[in-house]
């Protein structure tokens, strides 16, 4: 048994917290040894049915940390597939990874699966498939040795990149976030998907560290669908109902509680530390969710580095700066980038290039101040990153998008937006209708996280000067030169939003 392995048993088997409330939902709580039992039924299930690789596709629930906590203790890889994913991305994964055991909370993605079995007895209510026997062998081939966990980006040019990490690397960062916090026995609400892995660094083994007790609700019950869907009067009930002391947002998600403050909405007391990452955050947007009464501290972080690299808490805050980096990681720059080393991925699925090494470059440009604190500057490529977290090439959507003749011109833009927008040159003879229509069907063969909202057609003589001799588009000078047609596409989706959201009161 491993070290982590050995971690996991004895949080399960403490008996000073064997009658604490460990998980709960809306219609059940387990006690810490309640739990125990549960995931060692779990392992006894899955050792009978001999898999290397289970992928776990549901809802936020009990029963997906069973699973994940019972593949650890069982040795078995696991791949959370989030539940923003396109079905064409997730049947991406399982290939991709040699997937020989589905388990997930509905039948729709193994429907689409070829000679999969459905098979009985896994002792929740969760679903179980077999795959069929597949040539890609994870442990020798696919993998680099101790791999436990593959986390998938989510997809900058839509097949997601497989990242790999040993259970130790996941309980460390875990082990860094308990002790940086610092909250004994926190009640943790987990607001985003578990297929998301901060999700479960911080979610889920950091609370579990700490004996917390970690609220799991579906997505319709926390107000969120999908990577971008929200019901801004369902999250702040649930935040409400619930009086968690601990929860992780997307800066969208600051965003929208900051509104909510605005229209009535009082945070619990009981609210003692909100993390917020996946983007950029400005100073003024921290302030003033601390205005509102808002614990909010910025971190950064990234998947190769298993999520959280550093973090700004109640005694170390900075405002400006993600924080300083956690205990476990040593931070360095070379030419402007960010290089992190420690809790370091073992590498790509299917790449052994990049098996074991180290230090990671992140493609963020950024720097250490004389306090130590990091300083995110911004992004070496052209990689959009949503607010609500999500990576997106601008060149895979514009492809889509320039796949009909309707378009001379096509720029995506969106970084730190809540959803992409684009700006769009059309040929002579077409309406806005068409343009309408076309964007629309582009959409259907999305993941939601890319799809275009807005849109704005601009003369073919406003273009001029705006591209390379070779036709690549000069995307800091477009956004500079459109700042304020990019502003109003903005500015428009927002207020209807608000309109939306204004449409009910807003009560505690």
């Amino acid at each position: 048994m491993t070290h982590n392995h050995f971690t996991l048993a004895k949080i399960l088997r403490d008996p000073l917290l064997a009658e604490l409330p460990a998980v709960t939902s809306n219609t059940q709580s387990l006690r810490y040894a309640e739990l125990a039992e549960k995931v060692d039924a779990v392992v006894q299930w899955l050792s009978i049915q001999q898999v290397k690789m289970v992928a776990l596709h549901a809802e936020n629930s009990i029963d997906w940390v069973v699973i994940d906590l019972a593949c650890q203790l069982a040795e078995i890889s696991c791949i959370p597939l989030p539940d923003f994913f396109s079905e064409q991305q997730s049947l991406h994964c399982i290939d991709d990874a040699g997937v020989d055991l589905l388990i997930g909370d509905n039948n729709e993605l193994a429907a689409n699966i070829t000679g999969i079995n459905s098979v009985e007895g896994l002792p929740l209510s969760l679903q179980a498939w077999k795959l069929p026997a597949t040539s890609k062998d994870c442990e020798q081939q696919r993998c680099p040795q101790g791999t436990q966990k593959i986390t998938y980006t989510s997809g900058s040019t839509g097949k997601p990149k497989g990242v790999c990490l040993s259970s130790h690397q996941q309980w460390q960062v875990a082990q860094s976030l308990a002790r940086a916090i610092a909250i004994d026995r926190p009640k943790h609400l987990c607001l985003l998907p578990l297929g998301t892995l901060l999700e479960n660094a911080a979610g889920i083994y950091a609370p579990l560290l700490s004996g917390g007790n970690i609220i799991l609700l579906d997505g319709k019950s926390r107000g969120i669908n999908g990577s971008s869907g929200l019901d801004l009067l369902q999250l702040v009930s649930c935040i409400s109902l619930w009086q968690p002391n601990t929860i992780i947002i997307l800066p969208q998600l600051l965003i929208a509680l900051i509104a909510a403050c605005k229209m009535g909405w009082q945070p619990p007391e009981s609210l003692r530390f909100v993390a917020v990452g996946g983007g950029k955050v400005a100073p003024e947007l921290i302030a003033q969710a601390a205005q509102q009464g808002i614990p909010v501290y910025e971190g950064y972080g990234l998947s190769e580095c298993c999520s959280v690299v550093a973090l700004n808490t109640p005694g170390r805050n900075k405002p400006g700066s993600v924080g300083r980096p956690l205990p476990h990681c040593q931070v360095s720059t070379v030419d402007g980038e960010i290089y992190v080393e420690g809790a370091s991925q073992l590498g790509y699925l299917g790449e052994p290039e990049s098996w074991g090494n180290t230090p990671i470059a992140t493609g963020d440009l950024g720097h250490l101040d004389e306090e130590g604190f990091l300083i995110v500057d911004g992004r070496r490529k052209n990689l959009l990153i949503s607010s609500f977290g999500r990576n997106i090439s601008p060149e895979w959507v514009e492809s889509a998008l320039m796949a009909n003749t309707l378009f001379s011109q096509c720029i995506v833009v969106g970084d730190s937006r809540p959803h992409l927008a684009t700006l769009l040159c059309t040929v002579d003879g077409v309406s806005n209708e068409q343009v309408e229509t076309w964007i629309e069907q582009v959409n259907t063969g999305l993941p939601d996280y890319a799809q275009v909202k807005a849109w704005d057609v601009i003369d073919s003589d406003g273009w001029q000067g705006l591209f390379t001799a070779n036709g690549r588009p000069r995307r800091d000078a477009i956004n500079s030169h459109f700042e304020k047609n990019i502003e109003k596409l903005y500015s428009v989706s927002l207020l209807t939003a608000q309109e939306d959201s204004q449409s009910q009161a807003i009560t505690t």
